[in-house]
């Protein structure tokens, strides 16, 4: 009796673990902490900065104090990343490797932005801050090793921002936004069940909305010199009813219901971002700026998952996140080469949140480098065609999922080319 009872609760963990990935999905992206901002292609350009720079309209996202300083009445900015990954894992002490199986995310923004007043300026920001797709496979074409944690998911997001900003002359400006968030999740597990029709699975589908603010500070303190706050909030996200579709043997469907909800509540951290840029030489043909963006992943400290329906198996379970906050670093520089072409490039640093003890396939989260370059081209006043190119890549990692001793190195790779188009009038 006793290897069935701990058979179950090794399930029940398991679980719990992939509802914890379930949580953690909606929050993310890639990355370090798996926070990449891919919501400007000019930004993405220098290093994803953009805290301390009121260029176009893009600035209602990085910093909506930012935003009255745009100089045009109207200002417009679209733009599409294409987000194709790598990554593999080796099994500790084994002849093993799997990859990640390639699928290709499009996150995207539009932002729009109106100044009815010279201080004043109103608009609304639409982008995909978090979204991913990730399935894992084996080199050999043999079953995943790791389909007990998690076999393929797909999260899909889409954040609404309205926002209004205003400045006290040319040296202070100040703005706020409110944060409207939906999106749906749906994602596969194997289970060490064999039937009739092979192993027993998981299926977790369901979707959620959440609501927050962004808020910052400009200040222009003297000529050339630009600083910029800008602070996001903590979103709770609530998911309630998601579906939990179970397929085991008919022998053990009374601990695992086949059609069950479960209830889930978690925080998406803060961001606290602050930017320094210089603008120098004839016209201002040179800019140079830094931001640091501390992420309060500490508010992941543990998630509660509540079934709707429940048995000895299946019931209202804990599961820890323990992350830590961490600081990111980002740089990048502009280059005005004449009245047509603009270069830009960058690069940043992304320290990993996540505890090596859970260290994971469903996140696989290392500490990352990011390098960036990019281009616009105005062909006439006001408009312009931009480029980006991001290289992301992981440090090499070696770690243990603890609950399951899920051991092995892990590492990562992204190629993320964008193009956006830019008017502003």
């Amino acid at each position: 009796m006793r290897p069935i009872i701990n058979q179950k609760k090794n399930i029940m963990r398991r679980i719990t673990t992939l509802l914890l990935f379930f949580c953690l999905a909606a929050t993310t992206l890639f990355g370090g902490g798996y926070q990449v901002g891919l919501h400007g292609v000019r930004n993405i350009g220098m290093g994803l900065i953009g805290t301390s720079l009121s260029y176009d309209a893009s600035s209602l996202f990085y910093n909506p104090g930012g935003a009255a300083f745009v100089n045009d009445k109207w200002s417009f900015s679209g733009g599409v990343s294409l987000i194709m990954a790598r990554g593999t894992f080796q099994a500790k002490n084994a002849n093993y490797q799997a990859t990640i199986k390639h699928e290709l995310n499009t996150p995207f923004y539009v932002y729009a932005a109106f100044k009815p007043t010279k201080n004043l300026s109103i608009g609304i920001a639409v982008n995909t801050p978090y979204g991913n797709r990730l399935a894992w496979e084996d080199d050999n074409g043999a079953d995943w090793k790791g389909r007990f944690l998690i076999k393929d998911i797909s999260f899909k997001a889409i954040t609404y921002q309205p926002t209004i900003s205003y400045k006290f002359g040319d040296v202070f400006g100040i703005g706020a936004g409110f944060v409207y968030t939906t999106g749906t999740v749906d994602m596969n597990k194997s289970l060490p069940f064999e039937g009739t029709s092979g192993e027993g699975t998981l299926n977790v589908k369901g979707s959620t909305q959440a609501y927050g603010f962004n808020a910052g500070i400009m200040i222009h303190p003297d000529k050339g010199w630009s600083i910029g706050i800008d602070y996001r909030s903590k979103i709770e996200m609530k998911v309630k009813g998601a579906d939990a579709t179970f397929t085991v043997p008919q022998s053990l469907s009374t601990n695992f219901p086949a059609n069950n909800k479960v209830d889930v509540m978690l925080p998406l951290p803060a961001n606290l971002d602050l930017g320094v840029s210089y603008e120098f030489g004839k016209e201002k043909q040179w800019m140079i700026g830094v931001n640091l963006c501390y992420v309060f992943w500490s508010t992941y400290d543990s998630l509660v998952f509540d079934f709707e329906t429940k048995t000895p198996v299946v019931n209202r379970t804990a599961s820890p996140a323990l992350y830590t906050d961490q600081m990111i670093v980002r740089v990048g520089a502009q280059y005005k080469a004449g009245k047509v072409v603009t270069l830009r490039a960058g690069g940043y640093y992304d320290p990993s949140p996540v505890k090596s003890d859970y260290l994971n396939p469903q996140t696989p989260s290392l500490t990352e480098v990011g390098l960036t370059c990019g281009v616009s081209v105005y062909p006439f006043k006001g408009f312009s065609v931009d480029a980006a190119f991001l290289y992301l890549v992981g440090a090499q990692r070696d770690g243990t999922f603890s609950p399951d001793n899920f051991a092995g190195t892990y590492r990562t790779g992204f190629y993320i080319p964008a193009i956006g188009l830019s008017y502003s009038f």
